[in-house]
């Protein structure tokens, strides 16, 4: 199906200011993209909603605001992840066609019925998952994949914050690869981080797991709720500690910690690593695998139409993360 010239429009999530989503968030239309040379056109099925996606709309930690736009969103229509149906491709692209399903991390724009993403950030739709729960992936379980890189069997992985949308990814990515998981959660989710196969849940509603007398090889910390010295506490001696996102201030956010983090590295004898997780074809290929091969299924807890995206994003933030939520997107007759 070659590129469409006429200018279309489609619904889409809208974006005007930063604030609460109710507030700087409405139903309405955009101009439907159109690929250059080397995109591909995604009808989109479905899109996941991430913490990032808050950081989009609220423009906090302020910081975000010197790469999304300082006075407004620089993109009109939020989103990152997609998965969907090609509908067109550029000049260039060869390797995707007109009807792949396929599934992508955009930079932003999947809250649409349509978008256009770089088809080398484009991969095939893992088989055995519907739109909704492919949708999960890109963001969340290859923010995972990141952090649970160098782990081997038998290594003993703690991640804090297991129950929210990278941490029930990175409890399933570490056990693929043979590790003793340890998941740290909220009294509520114990169960599903256990679903998810952690062989340890630490309620730390009732214990904290930086005073027991266990010591982990790797700390995911997706939460940012712990200082690092109480991490290293709860390292063996050439541990490592994984830091991605969580806590911090209104201005600077976590990374004031990733900085300090960066800072006491050379100074220890432990590894402190932040997570600056990158899209890639190559980690979507790889999730696929895992996803087909059963060692990585999404949790999805809820499940909206694109139409009441505010208030979806309204209850990730209010209630905290547990799993995945997801918007699908109506398609035309």
């Amino acid at each position: 199906m070659g590129v469409e010239t006429e200018t279309r429009t489609m619904q889409a999530i809208v974006q005007r200011a930063y604030g609460a989503p109710e507030a700087v968030l409405t139903v309405g239309t955009a101009a439907r993209p159109v690929p250059t040379r080397d995109e591909v056109l995604v009808r989109v099925h479905a899109s996941s909603l991430n913490f990032a996606d808050v950081a989009m709309v609220t423009g906090r930690p302020a910081l975000i605001r010197a790469v999304m736009g300082l006075r407004r969103p620089r993109h009109r229509v939020p989103g990152r992840d997609v998965a969907g149906v090609v509908e067109a491709v550029g000049a260039d692209v060869t390797d995707v066609r007109a009807g792949d399903e396929v599934y992508a991390e955009a930079t932003a724009g999947t809250w649409a019925q349509y978008v256009a993403v770089p088809a080398k950030l484009v991969g095939r739709k893992p088989g055995n998952l519907g739109f909704a729960e492919a949708a999960t992936l890109p963001l969340a379980a290859g923010t995972a994949l990141d952090c649970v890189a160098g782990v081997r069997p038998g290594q003993k992985v703690l991640v804090n914050g297991a129950s929210g949308g990278v941490g029930s990814f990175a409890v399933q990515a570490a056990k693929a690869l043979g590790a003793e998981v340890t998941g740290v959660c909220s009294g509520r989710n114990v169960e599903l981080v256990r679903s998810l196969g952690a062989d340890h849940v630490v309620d730390y509603e009732r214990s904290d797991f930086t005073t027991g007398g266990t010591r982990y090889d790797l700390i995911i910390d997706l939460v940012g709720n712990r200082s690092l010295a109480a991490y290293r506490r709860a390292l063996t001696p050439r541990g490592t500690l994984h830091l991605s996102g969580g806590g911090g201030g209104r201005i600077i956010g976590p990374m004031a910690r990733l900085a300090q983090a960066l800072v006491v590295n050379p100074f220890v004898s432990q590894h402190l690593r932040p997570v600056f997780a990158t899209p890639s074809r190559g980690k979507l290929d790889r999730l696929r695998e895992l996803a087909e091969a059963g060692s990585l299924t999404p949790a999805v807890e809820r499940t909206y139409p694109l139409s009441d995206a505010p208030e979806a994003l309204r209850r990730l933030v209010a209630e905290h993360a547990r799993g995945k939520t997801v918007l699908t997107v109506a398609q035309e007759s």
